[in-house]
């Protein structure tokens, strides 16, 4: 079985303790690899390279790092099926998906902070006589803890503006999904990245918890459960390192009565059953306008009897693809049971499914529940799974009331063809993703992150790149000193 070891200074490195996971493929529920984790030695030697790759990368020119950057593009957009391939095995999705978004995206990011990397600049103001300039510097070395959804995408939006502005990054993948990583460090190698600038460590929450509190690490940029980003901003408090993170969302998709039905229940599928419904996103509360309720889910219902292919995610007519584990599986199979027992009528899915191509992977039906009221576990908690909850409304006021009412604020989406309402529904939610007759798309140029206990800070975006540089303030005095003494 082949067995990958953690990646620093530009090559595999064994660890000393010997010890390892296993890594499942989630739609055939077998061992594809293992991987070794990230020991006390491997910990202390990533901690070192970094350091050296820091000191030469952060010396370089923004237009020397640009050409860097470029290549590795480059690269990623050629072994973009190899690559696709991989974040199928590991995370259960469909091919259809990998091929055309998880790579693609991930190389967009990189063009898009490398293209910036020249442009970073300070200030300078004159102040009668004497003057000072500012300087936007780079942090040091950032830690990125990636989340298993979208693994190598995940890994490119962290790197990405670490990278472009000088730093170096340690980079944690999933323990689900670790490969994808490694294959991003290779081509950074590759494409001439010096040793140090990109290592990635390998393990549990355990790892995590190490470059959380370690005071070499300057930043920490999460993706994850909000519970478990609560501990990395204590932990990184520890040493005032700052943080940005993008965690969980209960997002609301509200459709008004003059809405295009069809797009409208467009977004409701992509919103829900794109990546089997595994995106912090996701329109997981749909709120439709009780004129329109009867024909929306009436299409809902046959598009997703119709258009929703089940089984081997490998197979490119497949569009629906199997849960990341066995215990992520049962979770789902739980809150749906939830949703029965608090009242939810269920109008399709509901069930584990075994498709003929793939019939022992961790799949759930799409699955749609009527009747919710806003109080429900499941209207409330993130599911993190193809469950869609269907709420009507009547009053324009009332829907934004409740589309709000959560702790989480992540994204949301409006459906209308009137721009008025449009634009005056969409500023009033709180959230920091937001679309209107669209949902889902994240664009390496538009920054993306949550509002509440959805996140802080933002990904993507020429903002982000103030998440990490400092700026440095310079005095000059050409007048003579003055001086009491």
């Amino acid at each position: 079985m082949q067995r990958y070891k953690n990646y620093v200074h530009g090559q595999p490195l064994s660890n000393q303790s010997g010890e390892v996971f296993e890594v499942i493929n989630p739609a055939t529920a077998e061992v594809i690899y293992q991987v070794e984790v990230a020991d006390e030695f491997i910990q202390n030697a990533a901690i070192q390279s970094a350091k050296q790759g820091f000191a030469k990368w952060s010396a370089m020119s923004g237009m020397e790092r640009q050409r860097v950057l470029n290549k590795a593009v480059q690269l990623l957009r050629e072994h973009n099926d190899e690559l696709a391939k991989i974040e199928v095995l590991d995370t259960g999705k469909p091919w259809q998906e990998a091929s055309v978004v998880d790579v693609v995206t991930g190389a967009d990011s990189i063009e898009f902070f490398a293209g910036l990397a020249p442009s970073i600049e300070g200030t300078q103001q004159d102040l009668a006589g004497d003057f000072y300039y500012t300087r936007k510097e780079p942090l040091g070395i950032c830690a990125g803890i990636g989340a298993w959804n979208y693994p190598l995408q995940i890994a490119c939006w962290k790197s990405a503006p670490a990278l472009a502005c000088g730093n170096a990054m340690i980079f944690k993948p999933s323990e689900e999904t670790p490969l994808g990583a490694i294959k991003l460090a290779e081509i950074f190698t590759q494409a001439g990245l010096p040793d140090g600038v990109f290592n990635v460590v390998q393990g549990d929450a355990n790892v995590g918890q190490w470059l959380t509190h370690n005071p070499e690490i300057a930043k920490v940029s999460f993706t994850g459960e909000v519970s478990t980003g609560k501990k990395v901003m204590q932990a990184s408090a520890s040493s005032l390192k700052s943080v940005t993170m993008e965690l969980g969302g209960k997002s609301p998709l509200i459709i008004f009565d003059d809405a295009d039905i069809e797009q409208a229940v467009s977004a409701a599928m992509l919103g829900n059953f794109y990546t089997q419904g595994e995106i912090c996103t996701n329109a997981t509360r749909v709120f439709v306008h009780q004129d329109v309720y009867p024909v929306f889910v009436k299409r809902l219902l046959e598009r997703i009897e119709n258009n929703i292919i089940a089984g081997d995610p490998m197979d490119p007519k497949v569009n629906f693809g199997a849960l990341i584990s066995k215990k992520h599986h049962q979770l789902v199979l739980d809150y749906i049971r939830s949703g029965l027992e608090e009242g939810a009528s269920l109008l399709t899915g509901g069930e584990a499914i075994q498709p003929h191509s793939a019939p022992h992977g961790y799949f759930v039906a799409p699955t749609v529940f009527a009747d919710c009221r806003d109080q429900m576990k499941i209207v409330r908690e993130e599911i993190f799974g193809p469950v869609m909850c269907l709420l009507t409304f009547s009053d324009e006021q009332e829907v934004i009331e409740r589309a709000n009412n959560t702790d989480y604020g992540l994204a949301a989406g409006v459906f209308t063809q009137n721009i008025q309402t449009a634009h005056r529904v969409i500023h009033q939610l709180q959230a920091g993703i937001c679309w209107i007759n669209a949902y889902g798309a994240s664009p390496a140029e538009m920054p993306v992150g949550g509002y509440k206990l959805s996140g802080i800070g933002r990904e993507n975006g020429m903002e982000t790149l103030q998440a990490y540089t400092q700026t440095k303030s310079v005095y000059v005095g050409l007048n003579p000193l003055e001086s009491p003494f």
